[in-house]
């Protein structure tokens, strides 16, 4: 499967039909009203699912030999391997993987060193889509930082790596999606009408705040709210209704915030020109969030009682975490059978077939 190629791109053709089959799949065993009630209950269904994940960290050996010169590369991103990769997926039915790397993306460096950091990671994961049809495909890396090197890079990514979409970061030294300098980036995105994966990173104001805590434990899940935030309150996701938002790890803090968002355009009457307050829970609405790091009901139920199944998308934060995990986590939270399916392949398969439907 990929996206952006036409219909007579032969290397195309077994990844999009490979994602043709695994909808139909999908629908087949989609049981409404079938609760989750055990492990034993859903063995037959688990036989049959394939999970699409659309949240799985790896990292290209000249980009990962790059952040180990720069003292970047974490533990995980350094005893990565592609088999690993391929072995936590079998372990868990998880079929078709996006892949992207994470923080700190192709942020670092120069303009040179981004540009050619972006270029590297997108290089290899079209290539491991090019080496594995049915299993990979990517989002593309951006050099946020460089607003001509990003918009040549989404044309060379989309147009000639066939990206499935686009990965960014929360934030760029210090500034937000929502923020004015990436506006060009964002407007050719929504006129390409592109998938954007969000992943957390640290922000230069947070990071450190308390000795030994890594900021991942608290500061990305405020990061992804940072930013849901910058763009609500920058009108730029009303400016570019076709972006597909994907937030990680259930949207963060947002769900919990929520009120104080709603609220947010009644205290302070400039952000209200901008989106007034009772299109504040519409806009979140129609965002996507994944399951990486969330997949327990403090963080699902949460997200659930603001958006409807409809908007979940499966992800493991793999290496950070193991699919498996994810995948127990949802079977104990009791949904029903079509909702379940739905959070692990459906509603990934309905954006990214409809991406496909627009080349």
């Amino acid at each position: 499967m990929t996206v952006h190629l036409p219909d007579n791109c032969g290397q195309c053709q077994p990844r999009r039909g490979f994602l043709t089959s695994l909808l139909a799949t999908g629908a087949a065993l989609a049981l409404p009203g079938c609760a989750v009630t055990s492990k034993d209950a859903l063995a037959p269904a688990l036989a049959k699912r394939s999970l699409i994940d659309v949240h799985h960290h790896v990292w290209a050996p000249n980009f990962l030999k790059e952040l180990e010169s720069r003292k970047l590369a974490e533990p995980p991103a350094r005893n990565w391997s592609l088999n690993k990769t391929l072995d936590d997926m079998a372990q868990a039915g998880v079929t078709y993987t996006l892949t992207s790397p994470t923080t700190p993306a192709a942020s670092f460096g120069d303009v040179a060193t981004m540009r050619s950091m972006a270029r590297i990671s997108n290089e290899y994961g079209a290539q491991l889509a090019r080496d594995y049809p049915q299993k990979f495909g990517f989002f593309a890396t951006l050099p946020m930082l460089d607003v001509e090197g990003a918009l040549a890079e989404i044309a060379y990514s989309v147009d000639v790596l066939k990206a499935n979409g686009i990965a960014m970061l929360t934030s760029y030294n210090g500034k937000w999606l929502g923020d004015k300098s990436f506006a060009p980036i964002m407007d050719e995105i929504n006129r390409r009408k592109l998938i954007v994966y969000t992943h957390p990173s640290n922000t230069q104001c947070c990071a450190n705040l308390q000795e030994g805590v890594p900021g991942s434990t608290i500061e990305f899940a405020t990061d992804t709210t940072r930013t849901i935030t910058s763009l609500l309150f920058s009108g730029t996701s009303k400016r570019c209704p076709d972006i597909k938002f994907i937030f990680s790890h259930a949207g963060g803090t947002m769900p919990f915030l929520v009120e104080r968002l709603v609220m947010l355009p009644k205290l302070n009457a400039n952000f209200g020109k901008i989106l007034p307050s009772e299109e504040v829970l519409p806009a979140l609405k129609r965002f996507y969030y994944d399951t990486a790091q969330a997949s327990h009901p403090g963080a699902l139920l949460s997200l659930l009682n603001l958006v409807d199944t409809s908007q979940v998308v499966f992800g493991t934060d793999f290496p950070y975490r193991t699919s498996l995990d994810h995948v127990k986590g949802l079977m104990a939270m009791d949904f029903k059978m079509s909702d379940l399916i739905a959070i692990e392949s459906g509603n990934a398969m309905r954006i990214l077939g409809k991406s496909a439907a627009t080349t």
